[in-house]
């Protein structure tokens, strides 16, 4: 499409996006949607997405409403989607990836690599810090775990990766109690597993790069647990150390604190909650409707309806907008790029 028929980017909401996964889940998307379920193995709705699965060409990408994947329309106007100080920093890249997680099983023992790791050892751009907000929980002991509770030496870790000890793996872990309102950010290299009936909003870098050292009993093979680079040098990726109360409360923030996410995230990305009259400021901005009914105004002159299952993307060009209904908004955005003047503190 030349420049002349181009259309200006505006904010428009997004249908459910679940490429089939390896674990059982998509209950609390179906019920958070409004919709049916359609299927045990669609665990992750992905919103907005410029990124693809591992290993494939498309699986993954949102589409727009005339059809256009999210990504081509991106690129195609990287300044109107981004802004240009984000092109600056990140080029068309969107820097953020939003997905609703249920886990409809606990999932396995995994890490994700660092961004040096990604591009030294998988020709990634980028690696893989996440976060998650936690929507809703079922069961008896809805929890999480994350980070060792102990120092472990690397030929431990390696026996345990090649005896598929899962107990060992799992009781290795720091076991956090969640509910709904609580969010945890989740580092590069950090071990980790959500626990069955978590239903979280997730926000990642832009990277779909998962080392799976739990792998039997859920993957098909043991080269998707490695990535094809083999453990010898996947588990390289691994943070073997301590992560004790006080290192983990770092990472963690309580749904009384009344803040969103821990300040690990700031680099990789930031949560926003939005409710009536709320203005968002320019800026890309992937928008979960968690509850309410209403409308966003953007300065271009543009509505759009929302509601308690609406997920939406907002464009920069579309300039600042305003709430309007009462509605509980997440709002979901890329790290802040600073002005070239502003001071480096």
């Amino acid at each position: 499409m030349n420049d002349a028929n181009r259309q200006q980017p505006k904010a428009e909401s997004l249908p459910p996006n679940q490429p089939p996964h390896f674990y059982r889940g998509g209950t609390a998307i179906a019920a958070f949607r409004g919709l049916p379920v359609a299927d045990d193995y669609l665990p992750e709705d992905w919103v907005a997405s410029t990124t693809t699965r591992f290993g494939t060409t498309g699986t993954g990408l949102s589409v727009l409403a005339d059809g256009t994947p999210l990504a081509d329309a991106v690129r195609a106007d990287p300044a109107g989607w981004l802004g240009a100080r984000h092109v600056a920093r990140f080029g068309d890249s969107t820097a953020l990836l939003v997905k609703l997680l249920d886990a409809g099983q606990r999932l396995p023992v995994h890490c994700h690599p660092s961004d040096d790791f990604a591009r030294t050892h998988l020709s990634s751009g980028c690696g893989k810090t996440e976060a998650w907000l936690v929507l809703g929980t079922t069961g008896e002991r809805p929890s999480v775990r994350a980070g060792f509770r102990a120092d472990v030496d690397e030929a431990t870790v390696r026996r345990w990766v090649s005896d598929q000890d899962n107990a060992a793996l799992l009781d290795a872990l720091n076991e956090i109690p969640v509910r709904a309102g609580d969010a945890l950010v989740i580092p590069a290299g950090l071990p980790h597993a959500i626990g069955e009936g978590v239903f979280v909003l997730e926000l990642q870098q832009p990277s779909d790069l998962s080392l799976t050292l739990e792998w039997q009993g859920f993957l098909d093979t043991e080269t998707q647990a490695h990535l094809g680079i083999g453990f010898e040098r996947a588990l390289a990726a691994l943070d073997h150390s301590t992560w004790d109360e006080d290192r983990l409360a770092t990472l963690l923030t309580r749904r009384e604190s009344g803040s969103l996410l821990a300040p690990a995230a700031d680099d990789f990305f930031r949560a926003h909650r939005l409710s009536d009259d709320t203005t968002l400021a320019a800026g890309f901005a992937v928008l979960i409707v968690l509850d309410g009914s209403g409308t966003l105004h953007t300065a271009d002159g543009a509505t759009l309806p929302l509601a308690r299952g609406t997920t939406a993307v907002v464009p920069h060009s579309a300039g600042p907008a305003r709430l309007d209904g009462p509605l509980d908004v997440i709002a979901c955005r890329p790290p802040a790029v600073p002005n070239p003047g502003d001071a480096v503190s």
